[in-house]
């Protein structure tokens, strides 16, 4: 039986600002964590949670003893447990002695990615992003500043059988507090259930459904959770919990018994499972890539639907049959307060009101979580959203949790901010010449896949194909695509998104704006995921057949008062969109986008013509 590592998760260097540096590990043991910055007197606050028996979260905020930490130059740091130094040497490089951060100001190199599946046949691009950091760590003025992470950071919904066999296995060697509650009727084997929980989540039944839509009259109950992948959705605030260890942090893949991850092959679903569990073991050998990089660099994150659930706040009706059934409210719960912990705490500056850790330490009696009074003011939270206030400034926003509801037709979709997060955006970007926003779908996306959602959207079947683009929405398109032709915006406002599993760049410009401004829409999806790639060059071509600029179909799209540049690639064939798993570098010159790369997992990288 193999040991307890001390350390199970980090050092993960998240937030790390001139006043602030925020730190998060997880320990196997009650220690007291303390960094050291070299040459940066600082002091620590530490938020320890404990939430197992051989499971401790540590949260670590540095501020610095004389005024301000310096910028823009390589620090290295030291971990101590009392008056012992850890050893870090897994998490340096061959060059190094010890793991380093840099504070970014003048942003200048920035990492981007989203998607990361990880029992997806693609190799994790992460892994690109150690190789990049390894070539430019000592060197401040080239190696990667930030790395931004824009949704779908895990797969809640979409959850690999042998994965969900390392989930339990993981809770049973650090003793992961359960939920008293029983949420849905699992049993206390998880292989019985293996590929079979999606019959198990709630439903709304058929004579509960609205007499307009064909399920009705077909007599089927319609499941609460529509992802065609959920036959091993995440259920409990455990099993979350270890997702999170096994999906940020190497160590705890020591304490898995691959052996063990194994089905019979008399199962239905035995083929699947031995594919997956290839994927499965792939990802777990790049894991300490992965960890090295998140020990060198600022990571920031914010959620998309996977990392909560497939179609998450899609539609009013979507929301209105969840939030009301028990079982799914709790689900939900789970997923947003395992984000709290893992992701949303590490964005957040000091002034921002933190009530999580504290209200989790009262929610724990008996050995067990009882988070009921939990979940209404975790879905009442307010501050998922956020800055950064380097040059350019970084936009981070929350397009799940403020929708626009359309208040005609529950089943339309809603639009990804409300009026009045639209309204707080609009005062963010003036006054900026630069600004870096982050949004997880893309603002400025493919016309002819959202014509094909706009299409499931009139036959009432929003959710068939995850129809949440800001276009889907006349209000927020219109507010949204407003604030951009505004005398006051930004000469230069890059997005970087994720969401779609394909990669492209285009710049957009105003028609008939008096400013001369310029909108780059960079999307890079996934890190571990792709859209099929014969889909996707067929996609592409039919869009610029169908919606060239001279196509009058470009008047009955709702931003036709926007110029659209599609650019090229310029290694290999031309192509706008690119299906190829891949963490992008976004590289700035005096705050401008001057470079756009795409560093795929099998090492060839993409470039895109911005000219």
């Amino acid at each position: 039986m193999t040991s307890l590592p001390v350390l199970l998760l980090g050092p993960v260097v998240r937030r790390a600002e001139k006043q602030q540096i925020r730190i998060q590990l997880a320990t196997s043991q009650a220690l007291e964590p303390v960094f050291k910055l070299h040459q940066h007197p600082s002091e620590q606050h530490t938020e320890t949670l404990r939430l197992g028996e051989h499971l401790y979260l540590h949260n670590c905020t540095l501020t610095p003893v004389n005024g301000a930490f310096s910028t823009e130059i390589s620090i290295a740091y030291e971990l101590y447990f009392g008056s012992e130094a850890h050893d870090l040497g897994d998490y340096c490089y061959a060059d190094a002695t010890l793991p380093s951060l840099l504070i970014p100001e003048q942003l200048r190199s920035v990492l981007h990615g989203s998607c990361r599946n990880p029992h997806h046949y693609s190799e994790d691009a992460l892994v690109q992003g150690d190789k990049l950091m390894q070539q430019s760590h000592r060197n401040a003025e080239k190696r990667p500043q930030l790395l931004l992470l824009s949704g779908d950071q895990i797969y809640a919904d979409d959850v690999a059988g042998p994965m969900l066999l390392a989930i339990h296995q993981l809770i049973e060697r650090l003793g992961i507090y359960r939920e008293g509650e029983q949420l849905i009727a699992l049993s206390q084997q998880v292989q019985d259930d293996l590929y079979n929980r999606a019959c198990k989540l709630p439903h709304t039944p058929w004579q509960k459904r609205s007499k307009w839509q064909l399920g009705y009259w077909l007599r089927r109950d319609e499941p609460h959770f529509s992802s065609v992948k959920s036959a091993n959705h995440l259920v409990h605030f455990e099993e979350f919990i270890a997702l999170y260890l096994l999906s940020l942090g190497a160590p705890c893949w020591q304490l898995i018994d691959t052996e063990q991850l194994q089905l019979s092959d008399s199962h239905p679903h035995y083929q699947t499972f031995q594919q997956e569990r290839t994927h499965v073991l792939d990802f777990a050998a790049s894991q300490p890539y992965a960890a090295r990089l998140f020990a060198h660099v600022s990571s920031l994150m914010i959620f998309d639907d996977h990392d909560v659930t497939d179609d998450w706040n899609l539609t009013a009706n979507w929301e209105q049959a969840v939030y009301t059934h028990p079982a799914s409210r709790a689900i939900i719960g789970n997923a947003m307060l395992s984000y709290a912990l893992f992701q949303g705490w590490g964005n957040c500056a000091n002034d921002t009101p933190w009530p999580f850790f504290e209200a989790l330490k009262k929610a724990r009696g008996d050995g067990f979580w009882h988070l009921a009074p939990l979940y209404k003011p975790l879905l009442n939270y307010d501050y998922w959203h956020y800055e950064l206030p380097t040059s350019p400034k970084v936009v981070v926003l929350d397009t799940r949790t403020h929708r626009w509801r359309n208040e005609q037709d529950f089943n339309e979709p809603s639009g990804l901010l409300d009026w009045q997060r639209l309204l707080e955006l609009e005062n963010s970007l003036q006054g900026s010449e630069q600004v870096l926003l982050v949004s997880p779908a893309p603002v400025f996306g493919v016309k002819s896949i959202e014509a094909i959602q706009a299409v499931f959207t009139l036959c009432n079947q929003p959710l068939v194909v995850d129809c949440e683009n800001w276009m889907a929405h006349e209000g927020s398109a219109k507010k949204l695509l407003n604030i951009f032709r505004r005398l006051d915006t930004p000469q230069e406002t890059i997005i970087l998104s994720g969401d779609v599993h394909y990669s492209f760049c285009f710049s957009v410009r105003a028609r008939f704006s008096e400013r001369e401004n310029r909108i780059w829409q960079l999307t890079a999806s996934g890190i571990k995921n792709e859209f099929p790639r014969k889909l996707i060059n067929v996609l592409d071509k039919l869009d610029s057949f169908l919606y060239s600029p001279r196509s009058p179909l470009n008047l009955f799209t709702k931003r036709w008062q926007m110029k659209v540049d599609k650019h090229d690639t310029t290694s290999g064939p031309q192509k706008h969109l690119v299906s190829h798993a891949a963490i992008s570098l976004v590289e700035l010159e005096h705050g401008k986008l001057c470079r756009y790369r795409l560093l795929h997992s099998d090492d060839s990288v993409t470039e895109y013509e911005l000219d």
